[in-house]
C-alpha cells in the first residue's frame, strides 16, 4: 500500500541511507531522495565508423522531419534505397580521419564527455548532491530517452535540459527539445522540465569565443587578414518561414568582431554542410574561401561558433575540404580555430546559463 502523502513533502521524510519514507508501509517501493537533473544534449555520433554503424546513424539522422522536411513518400525512397547504400561508406571513411582510436569514440564523444565531467564538478562545488548532472545525444548513444529514465529513477523530480547549441535553429535546438518531451511522455511520474534557450549572446559566450580567436591571433608572427566565421548552413526556406538561426548567427559573428575590438570587414560570415539541391544560406563557405584566395587573400582564419565541440565538420570539412578549396585557389596559410570544447571558458559560460536557468529551483551560488 503507498503512503497517502506524495510529492516533495514525503520525499523530505525518506530516512537516511534506507531510501524508504519514514511512515510508508513495508511494501511501499524505494524513493530517492529529490534531485534536480541537469542534461546536456548534443547532435549525435556514430558508434564506429564501419557501414552498418554509420547506415544506422545516418538513417535516424537524415529521418528526421525537423532536418530534412520532405515527405516522407518522395524521401524515404530515395533515403533508404540511394543515399544510405553510399553515404555511410564516405562518412564513415571521414569519420576513420579523424576518430579517437585510443578510446574507441568520436571526437564529438570525447569532448563532450569532458564537457560533462567538468560541469558536473562545478554543480557539485555549488550545489553539492543536489543535483545529476549527464549528457544524452539527439542522434545515436547515449540516446535521450534512456537518460531521462536514468535521471528519473536517481530522483530528479526536476530537469533542465540543455541542447548544447548557441544559435536556435529548428534543425538543432528544436528537435533536440522534441526528443526530451518525447522521453517525458514515457514516464508515469513526470518530472517538471525547463529547457536551456539560445545562449549566442550571452555575454560570457561571446567572452568565451573572443578568448579562443584571440589567443590564437597572438601567438601568431603573421596575422590572419581576415577571419572567416563559418555556421553549419540550413536551407534558405527555414529562414523565410520563420527559423531565426541566420539572424542570430549574424549577430554572434557582430559581437564577436566588438568584442575583438575589430574594424567592420575583418570577420566574414560563412555557412557549411550544404546538402541537397535547394538553394541554402549564403555565402557558402567552401565557395567564399576560394574567391577570397582569388580575390588575393593569401592569409585565413576560419571558427565555427555554432559548434560547442569539435566534430566531422570542423575537424574533417573545415580543416579538410575547406582549407583545400582556399589553398587550391591560391591561398597560402590557413588557420582553423578549434571549438571552445571543455575550454575553461567556455565551461565557465555553459555554467553561467545553466545557473541562470535554475532560478527558482535552487538557491544560486554565491
Amino acid at each position: 500500500m503507498l503512503d497517502a502523502r506524495t510529492g516533495t513533502e514525503a520525499r523530505d521524510l525518506i530516512k537516511p541511507g534506507e531510501g524508504r519514507l519514514a511512515h510508508a508501509q513495508p511494501d511501499h517501493p524505494p524513493v530517492p531522495r529529490p534531485k534536480v537533473g541537469i542534461l546536456l544534449a548534443n547532435l549525435g555520433t556514430p558508434d564506429n565508423y564501419d557501414y552498418w554503424s554509420m547506415r544506422r546513424y545516418l538513417n535516424e539522422f537524415l529521418s528526421d522531419r525537423r532536418v530534412i522536411d520532405y515527405s516522407p513518400f518522395f524521401w524515404q525512397p530515395l533515403l533508404q534505397l540511394v543515399i544510405l547504400t553510399k553515404r555511410p561508406f564516405t562518412s564513415g571513411a571521414n569519420y576513420k580521419l579523424i576518430w579517437n582510436h585510443d578510446k574507441g569514440e568520436s571526437p564529438l564523444m570525447t569532448i563532450t564527455k569532458d564537457q560533462t565531467a567538468a560541469i558536473a564538478d562545478r554543480m557539485r562545488e555549488a550545489f553539492g548532491d543536489q543535483v545529476v548532472v549527464d549528457f544524452c545525444m539527439r542522434y545515436g548513444n547515449p540516446s535521450t530517452q534512456s537518460k531521462v529514465r536514468a535521471m528519473v529513477e536517481q530522483g530528479c523530480e526536476k530537469i533542465l535540459f540543455f541542447p548544447l547549441y548557441p544559435q536556435y535553429a529548428g534543425a538543432t535546438t528544436a528537435t533536440a527539445n522534441d526528443a526530451f518531451f518525447r522521453a517525458l511522455m514515457q514516464e508515469k511520474w513526470q518530472p517538471s522540465a525547463r529547457t536551456v534557450p539560445a545562449y549566442f549572446d550571452t555575454p560570457q559566450y561571446i567572452d568565451a569565443l573572443a578568448e579562443s580567436v584571440a589567443k590564437v591571433w597572438d601567438a601568431m608572427e603573421q596575422k590572419p587578414e581576415l577571419l572567416v566565421t563559418s555556421y553549419h548552413g540550413v536551407p534558405k526556406r527555414y529562414l523565410l518561414e520563420g527559423d531565426p538561426y541566420h539572424c542570430q548567427c549574424q549577430k554572434t559573428s557582430r559581437l564577436l568582431r566588438e568584442k575583438l575590438g575589430w574594424e567592420k570587414g575583418k570577420v566574414v560570415t560563412t555557412f557549411q554542410s550544404r546538402f541537397g539541391s535547394e538553394e541554402w544560406l549564403q555565402p557558402y563557405t567552401v565557395e567564399e574561401v576560394a574567391r577570397l584566395a582569388q580575390s588575393g587573400v593569401k592569409r585565413l582564419a576560419v571558427v565555427a561558433p555554432a559548434f560547442a565541440a569539435d566534430c566531422i565538420e570542423t575537424l574533417e570539412e573545415i580543416n579538410g575540404e575547406i582549407r583545400e578549396a582556399f589553398e587550391h585557389a591560391g591561398g597560402e596559410e590557413f588557420t582553423y580555430i578549434p571549438c571552445l570544447n571543455a575550454d575553461e571558458a567556455h565551461i565557465h559560460a555553459l555554467c553561467s546559463v545553466i545557473f541562470d536557468n535554475l532560478g527558482g529551483w535552487l538557491d544560486q551560488p554565491a
